[in-house]
């Protein structure tokens, strides 16, 4: 498993996703497929970490982006276009996208 690092220059985008908890597994194997098969092949993604809820009830995604032009664009992907429905299908999805403005770590 490779480290988390959160760039305060990007544009760091939240999604949290919720889901009923027999549909968890599931969803995280499509997160991860597009993940390593779409996203990460798009201009100006930097990083994708999925939290996955211990009740099975959420997964929270933070993806970094290059800048907000970046997200734009991958969220007018026609790959990815393609790919919400199957995500909408089984969960419903809040998001955020904006700026480190604090981190700490030991």
């Amino acid at each position: 498993m490779e480290d988390i690092a959160l760039r305060h220059d990007a544009t760091t985008l939240v999604n949290v996703l919720t889901c009923e908890p027999a549909d968890q597994d599931v969803l995280l194997t499509l997160l991860r497929e597009n993940t390593d098969r779409v996203i990460s092949g798009l201009d100006g993604w930097i990083s994708t970490s999925l939290v996955a809820a211990a009740d099975g009830s959420r997964i929270v995604i933070v993806s970094q982006w290059r800048d907000a032009d970046a997200v734009k664009g991958m969220q007018t992907d026609e790959r990815m276009l393609a790919y919400f429905p199957k995500i909408a299908a089984l969960a419903r999805f809040d998001s955020i996208a904006g700026a480190i403005v604090h981190a700490r770590a030991a």
